[in-house]
């Protein structure tokens, strides 16, 4: 569910005036949401909920997922114009969001795929909408990764600062849970080493370049340590370079930018 009520009143806390003085409050037709280019589907079922019980009848003409070409409807509308108009930013704008978001992922997995390696987002969100944000991640065909803190056990730069040492960061983590995975967050080839020694199942490489994800990676070859340790590459990733990290086959690469700054979709409610 998403807080259409609330949205709809950050929108038009008095009413939508426009509307309200110059269309008759009975007047009814009918409109269509069109795609203004080729892209992975993704919110319409969103969409539906801003329409229920407003009096107009939506009618989904596509599923998320799907592929939609430029000048498609994907969707139609029949009833009250007032109430069409009132909703009609809100809803291009959680669609044109959502699409953006499993467009970019889906680009970003056949990139991926070719190397065995998977695409994972991030906690990089909009407060507020990272149910639908991680959705259309996996919509896209993207991994989620955490949804929240409680998920799993990611001990970054700062747990470390706090407790004194990994060793005892990593000590606490497995004395509290032996059925939670423990990843670890990295700056150097050296403390993925460590990390990978002292029993954590997940290296998350922050940052690294190119040669030092392959640097590591031959590392932990060499110690035997590769094959009881997942390594995921985070940090910088963008869809310029992703295919020279994917190339290194790490077995994850997670990209804040699919949901931090993707490129909106572009939408339109058009009457008939």
């Amino acid at each position: 569910m998403i807080p259409v009520e609330e949205w709809l009143r950050e929108d038009a806390p008095y009413g939508d005036i426009t509307s309200e003085l110059l269309i008759p409050p009975d007047l009814e037709g009918y409109g269509e949401i069109i795609s203004r280019g080729k892209y992975v589907l993704c919110g319409i079922h969103h969409v539906a909920e801003v329409f229920a019980g407003c009096g107009v009848e939506f009618t989904p003409l596509f599923h998320d997922g799907d592929d939609v070409e430029e000048g498609d409807a994907v969707a139609g509308l029949r009833g009250n114009i007032r109430a069409m108009l009132l909703r009609e930013r809100l809803a291009l704008n959680i669609l044109g969001h959502m699409t953006g978001i499993a467009t970019a992922t889906r680009r970003a997995v056949e990139i991926a795929e070719r190397y065995g390696v998977r695409v994972a987002a991030t906690r990089k969100t909009t407060p507020g909408l990272r149910a639908l944000e991680k959705y259309a991640v996996s919509v896209g065909g993207g991994d989620t990764h955490r949804l929240t803190l409680s998920d799993h056990v990611l001990i970054k730069d700062n747990h470390i600062r706090a407790v004194g040492s990994l060793e005892r960061a990593l000590s606490c983590a497995r004395n509290r849970s032996f059925v939670r995975k423990v990843e670890v967050e990295v700056e150097t080839v050296e403390d993925a080493l460590a990390a990978a020694r002292m029993g954590a199942d997940i290296l998350m490489l922050d940052n690294f370049t190119p040669e030092m994800v392959r640097k590591t990676l031959d590392a932990l070859k060499e110690e035997g340590l590769k094959e009881r340790v997942i390594v995921e590459v985070s940090g910088g990733i963008t869809m310029e370079n992703l295919e020279e990290y994917a190339s290194l086959r790490p077995d994850v690469i997670s990209m804040g930018c699919l949901t931090h700054s993707v490129r909106v979709a572009d939408f339109s409610l058009e009457l008939r």
